[in-house]
């Protein structure tokens, strides 16, 4: 059974699509947008998927969350003079987008009190999520990382299975590595040493957890709510 997350917000998604610019198909690989461009629009996802993520100052990629079926992103240049975007949206499954003016947005938020409170809402969900994922990279360390993003991923993209969670997202060990923040070698390493141990398998490009506890022992999990541990 797949595991599903409720979203903690209720924006309407019809409501917001009366507003929208333009529908498009998203093809993999190519970009909604990059950080530094000019933020003019926010995009609601139809189906396919988005990674999120931030190029560091050295060159290298940290992946944040994977944006699905009716989430929102561009969201963070909203109310703000001259925006630009501060985070890159690459397409990793292409589907359909639909772009709605980032003024159009701002000034139906101004006008209308109930979306303004669910946009608040949503985003405080979203803060904290980050904050928990970035308490994990920090004190953790590689491993730590890494065991806190396949938990997540499970969360979010998680099959149970009788004795196994086969996490539904077929990622190479270098986007991996991308949100836990390490090298591709270190990823490498650690995926091993867990093979070896038994407490995953890998078949076909993706990962079965076969001993979720041990992961979230190792990290001192709090247990959080799901809808908070996940990489969406």
């Amino acid at each position: 059974m797949l595991t599903k997350i409720k979203p903690t917000h209720s924006i309407e998604i019809k409501e917001l699509l009366r507003f929208a610019d333009r529908k498009f198909r998203s093809e993999r690989g190519t970009y909604l947008f990059q950080e530094g461009m000019l933020a003019e629009e926010l995009y609601i996802i139809i189906s396919g998927k988005i990674q999120i993520s931030k190029i560091t100052s050295d060159g290298r990629e940290l992946s944040l969350r994977i944006c699905g079926e009716n989430d929102i992103c561009g969201e963070l240049t909203l109310f703000t003079d001259n925006p630009r975007y501060l985070l890159s949206a690459r397409v990793l499954e292409e589907g359909e987008i639909v772009a709605i003016k980032k003024d159009v947005i701002e000034s139906e938020i101004f006008q209308n009190s109930k979306l303004a409170f669910e946009f608040m809402k949503w985003m405080s969900d979203h803060f904290r999520k980050t904050q928990t994922k970035f308490r994990d990279l920090v004190l953790n360390g590689k491993r730590g990382a890494l065991f806190s993003t396949l938990i997540r991923m499970s969360n979010s993209y998680g099959i149970h299975k009788e004795n196994e969670i086969l996490i539904d997202l077929p990622l190479t060990n270098q986007e991996l590595a991308n949100f836990c923040g390490t090298s591709r070698e270190s990823t490498n390493r650690i995926l091993s040493e867990l093979k070896k141990d038994k407490k995953i398998s890998i078949k076909k490009g993706k990962i079965s957890i076969l001993d979720l506890q041990y992961l979230k022992d190792e990290i001192g999990c709090e247990n959080c709510p799901a809808v908070y541990c996940s990489i969406e």
